[in-house]
């Protein structure tokens, strides 16, 4: 009886009806490597093959082009470009001009981030309740993310030019220089600018976030007497922090790769390099000054800093 008793409580026996022991490291490799459902690998397997054509392999280029004198010649001529160890990552870190560009895009980061956040998680909240023409503000949000920067861009230099209508709305109030060629506002406006330009993108994200927001944790909260910034506070910012960390993220990559609007907006990085970003100067040393080398040195740079951020945004949001 008692080894009857025994063999029925087994975990490994078959008379117990308990599913048996498998060893993992008797997995076969290919399991392991493509996992429980290797047609998955499959489907993937394209948008892997475009990643490695679009982002691998020309970062690997870049990083090797970084440790070598670099500089571009004839289609099929052949060159001698010999290794020079971190003699162009020297060249640039004791450059002041690549130490403003970094300066200035973290001003860019302190400013657009955070403000980025804030505005598309608060508007993506109003526009997830029940509000009259909810549809139209959704679409006008949204609208100038999907318009061309250029058209955008004529707009806001007709309205932040020395005499554009900021100006002339602020009367005697208006700054001397004006937003775009004064070296201490240039860069904020440009924050601001991209800021609204992108947050309906960001709005969107938040509202497929908000939907999968249990309507009952708010009900319950309510008839507990919670106020809508307690619920605010207390329900919706808990649930959506998985939104809220891929809009860091993603405002991060996309400020740290500012180009277009300080190109557009300031002539190139003006006033005397206020609005030079990193990009923009790795366009000009690589492109306009020949330096490709040095240009590339700046990008990885670029990328180990972002990278950096971006796991100080993970590590950060996990812990709380």
């Amino acid at each position: 009886m008692s080894s009857t008793h025994h063999d029925v409580l087994r975990p490994g026996s078959a008379r117990g009806g308990a599913r048996p022991r498998t060893d993992r490291g008797q997995r076969p490799r290919r399991s392991r490597f493509a996992g429980r459902q290797p047609i998955g690998l499959a489907f993937v397997s394209p948008y892997l093959l475009y990643l490695a054509a679009i982002f691998l392999y020309p970062l690997g280029f870049a990083v090797w082009i970084s440790f070598h004198d670099y500089f571009f010649a004839a289609p099929g001529a052949q060159v001698d470009r010999p290794f020079v160890g971190f003699a162009n990552y020297t060249s640039v870190l004791t450059d002041p001009d690549v130490w403003r560009s970094f300066g200035n895009i973290a001003v860019f980061l302190v400013i657009n981030v955070p403000l980025t956040v804030a505005a598309s998680l608060v508007l993506a909240t109003a526009l997830n309740s029940k509000l009259r023409a909810r549809t139209f503000f959704r679409t006008a949000y949204y609208v100038p993310y999907i318009t061309a920067s250029v058209a955008v861009v004529g707009v806001w230099l007709f309205l932040f030019n020395s005499n554009g209508l900021v100006n002339k709305a602020l009367g005697p109030l208006a700054p001397d220089p004006s937003w775009l060629v004064n070296s201490h506002l240039a860069m904020p406006t440009i924050a601001l600018f991209v800021a609204w330009k992108q947050l309906g993108f960001f709005i969107v994200l938040y509202l497929s976030a908000l939907q999968n927001v249990p309507g009952e944790l708010y009900e319950s909260a309510a008839l507990d007497g919670a106020g809508k910034a307690r619920m605010f506070w207390s329900i919706t910012v808990p649930a959506v922090r998985t939104a809220t960390l891929l809009v860091l993220v993603l405002a991060t990559v996309t400020g740290a790769n500012l180009f277009t609007e300080p190109y557009l907006l300031t002539s190139g990085g003006g006033p005397d390099g206020a609005t030079t970003s990193p990009v923009l100067l790795m366009y000009q040393r690589g492109l306009q000054q020949g330096h490709p080398d040095e240009a590339a040195a700046i990008g990885v740079i670029l990328v180990v800093l972002i990278t950096g951020i971006s796991l100080v945004y993970r590590r950060w949001l996990e812990r709380d």
